[in-house]
Formats: structure tokens, C-alpha cells, sequence
């Protein structure tokens, strides 16, 4: 039997159809084969996406690696924590992740002022190369929309094996009009690198996940900086126009307001 080689297909060498199906997705569509397997070329690239995405979930937050020093200062970012202690218990309680631990709820109340119009918190999440490629893009987008809105804009956190339901404690702590939370999506073959933007109106430790909006899929190949800080400066005024968020804010499409 002859044996099928693998040849790499450039995008040349494809219809048209198939390139303009191609380039509306990052997955891995009409790749080809060689016999009843994917072409070396495809394996390859699929075992390095995996491996850059067990990275990612194992990776822990270091503020001053994460983001350049003057970043920090900028825009004052300070660390705090949850009470899960190490990297394995944050993967396997997610509920302390939800919760600061005593240090960090002493240190949020002595240093961030409360009752803002917006309060920004940036949580690691399943990946720490998420925040560290896309914060630096959108957090001053979101600085500038806000500041030409004349909102009131809270200290910025920055939590370490942060869970979406941290907004809760935020709001308890700090009791803004509207709490934003950027966080490392879960990883996938795609990329490791997607970021999702958590929002609630008014956050209690009474609201779910009906109570919040979400804007994910962040990243190089997905929502660009720019359209995710338009999103979420649009919901955020929603939300303070209908004090509401979650199922009650009735859905429209975003880009069509300004």
C-alpha cells in the first residue's frame, strides 16, 4: 500500500468556500488528514495547545511579572486574596474562591473608598496568560470610556484564585453602583489567552449567576479590546439607567448603542 505524506495545505491551496469558512473561526475545520489520522502538522498543534492550556490553569499570579511596573503604579493595582491557600485547593474548592480571606477584607476597607459608579476587579481565574495579555489593552480603554461618562471609578483589585462569585463580597465590601470583573477564562485548544468580563448591578451575597452579564471570548482571535470596552461601558450604563442586571436587563444588541 502506498503511503499517504503529509503534506501541509497552505491556504492557497484551498477553495474559496473553504478559506471563508476557515477564517470565521479559530477551530480546527477542514484541516485534512493523513490516512485515518490528522496530518503531523495538525497533531503538533493540537498537543501544544493542550499544553499551553494545562500551563494556564496552573500558572499562579505574580503581580509584578504579570504586568510592568509602571502598569502597576498607573493605575494602582494592589494584590488581595482568597482563602484558598494554594493552587490545588482553588482547584478543587471552588467555593474559597469566592470569598476574601481575613488579610485582604482588612486591606480592600483600609485602602479603596467606596460607593463608586464603577468598581473594576481583575481575577486570575483557569488563567493567568489571559490577564496578562488582555489587561493591558483594555483596562485603560475602560479608565478613559468611564472618565468621559464622569463615573465615580473605585481602586482596581487584583485577586489571586479569584471565582466569578466574588462579586458578591465586592459588593458587600464596596457597594458600587456597578462591579466589573475581568477573569481568566477556562482554556481550550483555541487559545489560552481569552479573558471574560463578569457584571453585576448592586452585587449582595443573595445574587446568582441570573443576577449577572457577561461578555467573554476576549482575546487576539475573538472580541478585540476595543469592542469588549465599548461592550462593557454600554451594560454598565444599562445597568445604572434600569438598576438592574442579570435576567431582569432586558437584552439588546450592544454594538447598535452609543
Amino acid at each position: 500500500m502506498a503511503h499517504e505524506r503529509d503534506v501541509g495545505l497552505t491556504a492557497s491551496d484551498l477553495p474559496e468556500i473553504v478559506q471563508k469558512i476557515r477564517a470565521r473561526t479559530p477551530a480546527r475545520l477542514l484541516v485534512g488528514r493523513a490516512g485515518a489520522a490528522y496530518r503531523t502538522s495538525t497533531q503538533l498543534d493540537l498537543r501544544e495547545a493542550h499544553a499551553a492550556a494545562r500551563d494556564a490553569v496552573r500558572a499562579e499570579l505574580n503581580l509584578q511579572e504579570v504586568f510592568h511596573r509602571d502598569f502597576v503604579q498607573r493605575w494602582g493595582l494592589f494584590a488581595v486574596r482568597t482563602k484558598a491557600r494554594l493552587k490545588e485547593e482553588y482547584l478543587l474548592r471552588p467555593d474559597l474562591g469566592r470569598h476574601f480571606d481575613d488579610d485582604s477584607r482588612a486591606e480592600i476597607q483600609s485602602r479603596c473608598e467606596g460607593n463608586n459608579d464603577l468598581q473594576i476587579a481583575i481575577g486570575d481565574g483557569l488563567s493567568v496568560p489571559a490577564i496578562a495579555a488582555q489587561i493591558p489593552l483594555l483596562l485603560p480603554l475602560l479608565f478613559e470610556g468611564a472618565h468621559q461618562r464622569h463615573w465615580k471609578i473605585g481602586n482596581t483589585l487584583v485577586i489571586h484564585r479569584c471565582r466569578v462569585g466574588i462579586l458578591n463580597e465586592i459588593g458587600e465590601l464596596l457597594k458600587p453602583r456597578v462591579a466589573v470583573l475581568l477573569i481568566g477564562e477556562r482554556p481550550g485548544l483555541s487559545t489560552a489567552e481569552s479573558l471574560s468580563a463578569y457584571m453585576a448591578y448592586r452585587p449582595g451575597d443573595w445574587h446568582t449567576d441570573a443576577n449577572r452579564n457577561l461578555i467573554s471570548n476576549i482575546h487576539a482571535r475573538g472580541l478585540q479590546p476595543q469592542e469588549a470596552a465599548h461592550g462593557i461601558l454600554i451594560l454598565a450604563a444599562r445597568m445604572m439607567k434600569a438598576n438592574s442586571s442579570g435576567y431582569l436587563l432586558k437584552e439588546a444588541p450592544l454594538a447598535l448603542e452609543e
